[in-house]
């Protein structure tokens, strides 16, 4: 005879997850961005706000799994973190032949320690997705509504202090949303992955009012950043929802705002100056990136110049470009860094990655994760990217390996089961404790 589970209102203490992972992630991803002019504080607080974030998030997942679950966990496509684990190895391992061992040991570490945030977030939603089916929490919810409070401060910095919030360019001439408090690319990439995690919002209904608005507000930032990189990765968002979209109506919705986006983004962000030849020389990289790969490149081509290196001194300058101490692409910076060893790696770690995405489901979560990936990567070929120097991006792909590797596991030994009945009366009798579910 089946026992019939007990009723127990979990509204509360899911609400109150749902919070404190907004605020722990917003808090998380602050800690990127230079807020103050201050050097010594602003160091302070982004290892403060990083580091501590990281222990919160560890602190939550022990007081969810008290309140219970069981904290089993599983791997799937286990291949994905592994060769992500062999990248952060052979970066160990350079510090031995890095031209600046401390600088690329600093570099590691922020890599490892966001490593471990996105492990422990991903394994927080994970434990809430399998125990509480009737949660509403979202991955693409949380995110970007702990990333839309970011925007929101720029948004409003703006208009009270322009001469904070903005970043003059082309010689004053042009003015970028991000002043010095954000690089305007990486602003402009922000906002793009934002937008593709409202439209899930849209497609489930959840507050579609308060969406739209919030739509609105994050696409005047992304046009204020005059981020034609990350624009391009807009238009591709939309039109890849266009398609997949089953919703006539939201279709419809989608197109006309695009059409009507079309002649505010040619004229603010493709058309700016002339400079044509500027947008197709990657603004003026090219020639430097030649010059990586032709010059410096061959004097160290197996393994490069260690973790975040680029040269044997803090910056490159080929015979006829400028002087830089990064690559802003991110593929050929591990190139730089760790050879050609290294971009192999690299290169099969992101190839079982997009495999692992495309074999997902259920859909919407598929969707989501090639949603988030698409600015990512757009913006990986011409800013720091997710395996160039400490940025969000790198964060924001380590979600997505353990979003297709990490989850929760129902198949619980006697022990485990017994735990969870004491905690959890209102699983009895649902198939998490039924003798199926127990290891043979």
């Amino acid at each position: 005879m089946t026992a019939t589970p007990v009723h127990i209102d979990h509204s509360k203490f899911l609400k109150k997850i749902n919070g404190l992972l907004i605020l722990i992630l917003f808090i998380k991803i602050s800690g990127f961005f230079t807020w103050i002019e201050m050097v010594g504080v602003i160091r302070i607080f982004k290892i403060i706000s990083r580091i501590s974030m990281t222990y919160a998030i560890i602190v939550l997942h022990k007081k969810i799994v008290n309140y219970g679950t069981s904290g089993v966990m599983r791997w799937e496509n286990s291949l994905s973190p592994l060769l992500y684990m062999g990248y952060l190895i052979l970066g160990f391992a350079s510090f031995m032949w890095s031209t600046n061992p401390g600088y690329s040991l600093l570099q590691w570490i922020m890599d490892f320690e966001s490593l471990v945030f996105a492990y422990y977030f991903m394994r927080c939603l994970a434990q809430i997705e399998l125990y509480f089916p009737e949660s509403k929490i979202r991955f693409y919810n949380v995110f970007g509504n702990a990333t839309f409070y970011i925007i929101s401060i720029f948004v409003v910095g703006v208009i009270v202090a322009p001469d904070v919030f903005y970043r003059l360019t082309h010689g004053g001439e042009e003015a970028r949303l991000g002043g010095w408090i954000m690089n305007p690319n990486e602003l402009g990439m922000l906002c793009v992955v934002i937008i593709s995690c409202f439209i899930f919002d849209l497609y489930r209904k959840h507050q579609r009012t308060w969406t739209f608005i919030k739509l609105i507000i994050v696409f005047i930032a992304l046009v204020l950043t005059g981020s034609r990189s990350s624009m391009i990765g807009f238009l591709l968002i939309i039109f890849f929802h266009i398609r997949r979209s089953d919703n006539v109506k939201l279709k419809l919705a989608i197109n006309i705002g695009a059409i009507l986006s079309v002649p505010v983004i040619v004229q603010t962000i493709f058309i700016k100056q002339g400079d044509l030849e500027e947008v197709m020389s990657m603004t003026g990289r090219l020639p430097f990136w030649q010059a990586l790969l032709g010059e410096a490149l061959p004097k160290e081509p197996l393994l490069g110049y260690g973790f975040m290196r680029i040269y044997y001194h803090e910056t490159f300058q080929g015979i006829h470009t400028y002087a830089g101490h990064m690559t802003h692409n991110t593929f050929i910076q591990v190139m730089m860094n760790l050879g050609f060893i290294g971009f192999t790696l690299v290169l099969f770690q992101m190839i079982t990655t997009i495999k692992a995405f495309l074999i997902t489901k259920p859909e919407e979560k598929k969707l989501m994760l090639i949603g988030i990936l698409i600015p990512v990567i757009i913006n990986s070929f011409t800013e720091f990217g997710i395996f160039g120097e400490t940025n969000y991006g790198i964060l924001f792909y380590q979600f997505l390996i353990f979003a297709v590797s990490v989850k929760a596991d129902g198949r619980l030994s006697l022990p485990q089961q017994i735990r969870l009945r004491k905690k959890r009366p209102d699983l009895i009798g649902t198939p998490l404790l039924q003798p199926a579910y127990v290891w043979k």
